[in-house]
């Protein structure tokens, strides 16, 4: 029973169906299924499923967006239960467009995405200078800060980031991540940062990943 309203969670979230999605995660509560399990395998599942579809071009932007509102309307009500049972986050990311950029739907998928994959995030919005990224990094004890650029004028704003890291002395304490239409490996090699990619699918993976290794270090 448990393994078929889950299944019902994880396919009305990729229809978008945020009722349907409030609706069953308050059935699954009520039946005693561990609101983990009601995360990882109907919520994060589905959002996944929605993550490799749009990286593969099957879905696009509207679609994403109206699955991420179902996942939220379902964590909503799974959140304070997921607290009582302890639920940890993979980790903390800190993520913004930078300095100068006023862009967010690439940015506000990853944040998706990210929040998709099991972590905490962040959200600083557009427009983010260098110190507000440090800052709240440190404030919140994040494990990655998250760059977002559209415009090939502001790309540099991220270099002006890494470089504030370095004199801070902070560099190598934060996983340091890029991307956005004009980005490319390249640039994120010339500029120092650690992980470029293309997609916000790829984003939370990596971001994932990334955390999971330096913690098993």
């Amino acid at each position: 029973m448990a393994a078929a309203i889950i299944e019902e969670i994880s396919d009305y979230l990729q229809k978008g169906r945020a009722k349907n999605v409030k609706k069953l995660v308050e059935e699954a509560l009520e039946q005693g299924i561990n609101p983990k399990e009601i995360l990882n395998e109907g919520l994060l599942a589905g959002m996944m499923i929605v993550g490799e579809k749009f990286k593969n071009n099957e879905v696009f932007v509207p679609e994403v967006l109206v699955a991420a509102r179902a996942m939220t309307a379902g964590i909503t009500i799974l959140e304070p239960k997921l607290i009582e049972v302890g639920n940890e986050p993979v980790g903390k990311a800190v993520v913004g467009t930078v300095k100068g950029d006023l862009h967010d739907i690439g940015k506000n998928l990853v944040v998706m995405m990210m929040k998709g994959a099991g972590l905490e995030i962040i959200d600083l919005g557009v427009d983010v200078d260098a110190d507000t990224f440090i800052n709240k990094a440190e404030e919140v004890g994040a494990d990655v800060i998250g760059m977002s650029a559209l415009l090939t004028t502001t790309m540099p704003n991220m270099q002006t980031v890494v470089d504030a890291l370095k004199e801070r002395g902070l560099r190598d304490k934060y996983i340091v991540m890029v991307g956005g239409a004009p980005v490319n490996q390249t640039f994120a090699d010339q500029i120092g940062a650690d992980y470029y990619t293309a997609d916000a699918t790829s984003a939370a993976e990596t971001a994932k990943a990334a955390i999971l290794e330096r913690k098993a270090k």
